[in-house]
């Protein structure tokens, strides 16, 4: 009855929310884990695989911990663990790759269990919190220059658009901005789509692989960052 009650409280602008939040997930990390799993040395079915499974586990324990705890719970990969794998990977196997995501998720479930985790954030000042936080979100704001030298219409537009639904309609300013961005890089003839293989394609069985040198020189770093760099300022702007 309480799950039900859940459900009919649900209202349009929190669905909008919810969508925004899984599409700015996606889209402002796709990109690097993308070039990690490339420099993995996975093809486009073992892509494909991976980013399926990802969905689903991230849909999964988003619905559930949500319902649990009555409280938006929205997981999700870590941005700054990722980018670390990006330029960590070269000449690891996607087996050694699976045996670090194992290990450093290993660990985060320690630091949860125990608490530990919650009790080092007591320590950190929030100051330093924010900081990290700020330090995720200005590779962003920079980037929006950056892609301003390689297509000025379209950046010009869609910041428009961002700009202007923001004031007015702040709840619809990223999916304007997307549709916006479709529109345009549709009518330059920027916007393509190739098909190189099924649409659809099963998840792949990969056999982890454990080495210590990866565990330590990868995994543990990974873990290290997942942890500090995002949990830490996630924490900070819930409380």
């Amino acid at each position: 009855m309480r799950n039900l009650a859940f459900f009919r409280s649900s209202s349009p602008a929190m669905i909008m929310t919810g969508l925004v939040a899984v599409l700015v997930g996606y889209a402002s990390s796709l990109a690097i884990i993308l070039q990690a799993l490339e420099r993995a040395g996975l093809d486009a079915s073992q892509t494909g695989s991976w980013l399926m499974m990802l969905g689903i586990g991230m849909g999964i324990t988003s619905i559930g911990l949500s319902l649990y705890y009555r409280t938006p719970i929205l997981t999700a990969w870590s941005t700054p663990g990722i980018a670390l794998l990006a330029t960590s990977l070269t000449g690891v196997s996607i087996n050694e790759v699976v045996g670090v995501f194992i290990f450093a998720s290993g660990l985060m479930l320690l630091c949860g269990a125990t608490g530990i985790f919650a009790k080092l954030m007591n320590y950190i000042p929030r100051s330093i919190a924010s900081a990290m936080l700020a330090g995720i979100l200005l590779r962003f704001g920079l980037s929006t220059f950056e892609a301003l030298q390689v297509n000025f219409i379209l950046c010009l537009a869609m910041l428009a658009a961002f700009v202007l639904t923001r004031r007015w309609f702040p709840l619809y300013a990223i999916i304007a901005t997307l549709i916006t961005g479709i529109i345009v890089a549709g009518i330059s003839g920027d916007l393509h789509f190739t098909q190189t293989g099924n649409v659809f394609t099963l998840p792949t069985f990969v056999q982890p692989q454990f080495t210590m040198t990866t565990l330590i020189g990868v995994g543990i770093p990974f873990f290290i960052v997942s942890l500090a760099s995002q949990n830490a300022p996630g924490i900070a702007i819930l409380q």
